[in-house]
């Protein structure tokens, strides 16, 4: 096969840190409060407006609360679980490795003998009609490394009784989440905006915050997950006022990123960017025979974290060992050639690629993509022939 003319503007495609938004330089980060104390008011400031950013894009409710943690989406996650539940029952659902570690919490850590789990192979969600509203219910919106995401949220009652624990790192910014079913909704800078690593957003309902002010863990919590004093909400945590000290050159990068979300319409010009990646990868894998989503159900099928793989029967036919060289060998001839970093398959996940189309990816890019995508499968294929 002719090599391509064509090579993305920018090879980086990975799924996490995710590509910085079009056009991105150091310089957009020369107003960093450096050298300042986050306690300062210059680094309040910057802390308050990367909050408020955050609700004005989301459209997060007036009352709901938003905080910065430590540690990422993970961080975020570890309090939720940690602060809150046990007052109930727990449903955990799981169908990729990021829900199989709040699984592993939820079940092996916290040890709480009335946690059920739903879960659910590679590729498929768990029967949503099975969940327990009256339990406390951990889910991710958006399996990262699976491509399946749920389709809405019209499977969560209004009048439920316990707490949504809602896992949306690679939904946010991308996918419309529906406040009303969320209590809890965790995510970090380095998914869907391209901001950089170590830091999360925990965001909590009225109802979540009844729950800290009302219901005592039997576990000891860490400094970095205590959200109350005395009884009551820490409101500093949630307006800028971190338990940890951030860096404030990511704070800046985070506001940059969501001012350029602004400058694209917001989140529906975000999610359009999405879904157009996601279009320019689904249209070309419905006239290619060798690649399919790992994802079975296309309303299923995530426009961020786009899973695919490879079903050429002659690849197919091979060994499991040799199925997942294959794909590797996919990735690494195009990390080679410089047209795509990072699009192996999670290291859990099923053999196969993932290609991040989140908004800071270009869709020309992605266009650019699947004609080498194309190159490397006939390179590949041709080395298994002359092997055969």
């Amino acid at each position: 096969m002719t090599t391509p003319s064509a090579r993305p503007h920018d090879a980086r495609f990975s799924s996490g840190p995710c590509a910085k938004r079009p056009g991105w330089t150091p310089e957009a980060l020369k107003d960093a409060a450096l050298g300042r104390s986050h306690r300062a008011k210059v680094g309040k400031a910057k802390l308050k407006q990367a909050i408020d950013l955050t609700r004005e894009t989301l459209g997060v409710p007036a009352d709901y609360r938003i905080g910065i943690t430590p540690g990422s989406d993970t961080g975020a996650v570890e309090m939720a679980l940690w602060s809150l539940i046990g007052a109930r029952p727990v449903d955990v659902l799981a169908w990729e490795s990021f829900g199989e570690g709040w699984v592993t919490d939820v079940v092996k850590q916290l040890k709480l003998a009335d946690a059920r789990t739903l879960s659910a192979p590679y590729g498929e969600l768990p029967d949503l009609a099975q969940v327990n509203f009256d339990h406390d219910v951990v889910f991710t919106w958006n399996g990262t490394t699976s491509g399946v995401r749920v389709p809405d949220a019209k499977w969560i009652p209004a009048d439920r009784k316990g707490l949504t624990i809602c896992d949306a790192t690679s939904a946010a910014f991308a996918q419309d989440l529906d406040w009303p079913k969320l209590d809890v909704v965790t995510f970090s800078w380095q998914k869907a905006l391209g901001g950089e690593a170590a830091h999360g957003m925990l965001i909590l309902s009225p109802r979540a915050v009844e729950r800290l002010e009302s219901y005592k863990p039997a576990w000891p919590l860490p400094k970095v997950f205590r959200m109350t004093k005395g009884g009551k909400l820490i409101e500093g945590i949630f307006e800028g006022e971190t338990i940890n000290t951030p860096s404030m050159l990511c704070v800046e990068d985070y506001i940059d990123a969501l001012l350029w979300a602004k400058s694209v319409g917001g989140l529906k010009g975000l999610i359009a960017r999405a879904d157009a990646n996601a279009k320019a990868i689904a249209d070309w894998a419905a006239k290619t025979p060798w690649i399919d989503f790992l994802a079975r159900v296309p309303a299923t099928r995530s426009n961020t974290s786009v899973c695919l793989k490879v079903v050429d029967k002659d690849v197919t036919a091979l060994p499991a060992e040799a199925q997942a060289a294959f794909a590797k060998a996919l990735a690494g001839a195009l990390e080679k050639e410089k047209v795509a970093y990072d699009i192996g398959a999670y290291r859990d996940a099923p053999p196969g690629l993932r290609i991040w189309c989140g908004a800071t990816v270009e869709t020309v890019d992605i266009e650019a993509l699947t004609l080498w995508l194309d190159w490397a499968f006939a390179q590949e294929k041709a080395k298994l022939a002359k092997a055969a």
